[in-house]
């Protein structure tokens, strides 16, 4: 009986003190969590308290990691989802958590990013390459535990030999078949001739600038990223061009999408009567637009030609379908205004209308004046024409209905050079057969019994 007595007294004394330290532990949280109380809320965001290696200095034999410290801890999922640390910035997925915040170029390969409470650690996994100028960015978006957000970003620049440039390289990122500017576009600058370069993101209008590069010749990149591995992905559109940058150049890239297929003829459909729209897999160039001579119009089943007299592009096409359109409604309001004229001369009284000051005051109102960085957008669109993945041709007679035509095309050329032909059949439909009407509201014939 003495010894179930003893273990029972030694269980009731651990429970206690297991209670003990609960009760403690929840204290202590309490007392820690949040700010205190009646004091005011934290709203401000983490701050830049230091980096090392120091903006603009010379590490000849730097071995450790680079950091950006903050004055507070921070949070290690900012930037998205996933781990806060990894790798990035050179294999095939995209990046998440801290490493989507930080850039770091010149680099062949990856980078290791890593979180430390109040510190972003960044190293490449090549390790520092002697005589190379970093270029070490950090994005806006880090966050402390609070969610106060920091918007603004840092560049940091140091070497580990070579001398700090002073040159600078600004431009614009266009999608040249969007006709749009390219947000976020990942931006590279190489020397030629090395095969590594200088990275950045544009900003949302597709703009973007690169300091402190020493002067020489560079070939600039502009990549839609679109899985964000920060690398130009074989099937993501891309736009490059050579520039000798002194004490400072600007470029203009338009990005495209470059298939070594040339396009395909996809589907054709009748627009009107002597009016057929073709229809191609990518866009054409504009440069080299498709003309009668590389496009036949068979009428099957007897493969008689039809002559092509116009191939326009969808610009061309809606120009001309509205100059038809304003003529017929010239004709038709020149009408309307001898059947007015008509009638008041035989005592019809005026119909009653908008005073043109006032209609002109209510298509001024509705106007709004265009901002001016989308009229600068539309100025760098017009250095090169729109491509075009659609084409109308126009036809000497018109098509028959309830019938078949052949449409070949020889020769469509995409925006990189490559070459296709193809063709595709359109069928014309019947018209549909008038409605009767002549039974309308007369009684059916009687039910059988």
């Amino acid at each position: 009986m003495a010894r179930p007595a003893r273990r029972a007294g030694r269980q009731a004394q651990g429970a206690g003190l297991l209670v003990a330290a609960l009760v403690a532990a929840g204290a202590y949280a309490c007392a820690n969590q949040g700010d205190p109380p009646g004091g005011p809320p934290d709203t401000a965001p983490p701050r830049i308290a230091s980096v090392q290696p120091e903006s603009g200095t010379v590490v000849p034999n730097w071995k450790d990691d680079a950091v950006i410290q903050f004055d507070e801890v921070i949070d290690e999922m900012a930037g998205g989802s996933g781990a806060g640390g990894g790798f990035g910035g050179g294999g095939g997925g995209g990046l998440t958590g801290l490493a989507r915040l930080v850039l770091l170029s010149p680099v062949n390969g990856d980078v290791k990013v890593s979180w430390g409470r109040t510190k972003i650690r960044v190293k490449p996994k090549e390790g520092w390459k002697p005589g190379r100028v970093y270029r070490l960015e950090l994005f806006p978006g880090v966050v402390d535990l609070r969610r106060n957000k920091l918007d603004s970003g840092r560049v940091v620049l140091f070497s580990t030999g070579a001398e700090i440039g002073h040159a600078t390289l600004r431009g614009t990122a266009l999608q040249w078949a969007e006709q749009r500017a390219l947000p976020s576009g990942l931006i590279e600058a190489v020397p030629i001739p090395d095969s590594v370069g200088y990275r950045t993101l544009a900003d949302s209008a597709g703009r973007f600038q690169l300091g402190a590069l020493r002067p020489g010749r560079y070939l600039v990149y502009a990549t839609l990223d679109q899985n964000s591995n920060r690398q130009r992905d074989r099937r993501e559109a891309y736009d490059s061009t050579a520039v000798t940058v002194d004490s400072s150049a600007t470029v203009t890239l338009f990005t495209f999408v470059h298939d070594t297929a040339g396009p395909r003829l996809r589907a054709a459909a009748n627009l009107d009567s002597v009016s057929l729209r073709l229809e191609f897999s990518q866009p054409l160039d504009p440069a080299a637009p498709l003309d009668t001579s590389r496009i036949r119009v068979l009428h099957l089943p007897d493969s008689s030609a039809v002559t092509v007299t116009a191939v326009l592009t969808p610009r061309q096409y809606d120009s001309l379908a509205a100059a038809e359109r304003a003529k017929a409604d010239s004709a038709k309001q020149r009408a309307d205004t001898a059947g007015r004229d008509t009638a008041r001369a035989a005592g019809a009284p005026a119909a009653a209308g908008v005073p043109r000051a006032a209609g002109a005051l209510g298509a001024a109102a509705r106007g709004t004046p265009a901002a001016a960085d989308t009229a600068e957008l539309r100025r760098l669109l017009a250095q090169r024409p729109a491509p075009f993945d659609r084409v109308v041709l126009r036809l000497a007679r018109p098509v028959v209905p309830d019938t078949r035509y052949l449409i070949r095309v020889r020769g469509a050329r995409n925006l990189n050079g490559a070459v296709a032909d193809g063709q595709a059949v359109l069928t014309v439909p019947k018209p549909a057969a008038p409605r009767d009407t002549t039974r309308a509201g007369r009684p059916g014939p009687p039910k059988p019994p």
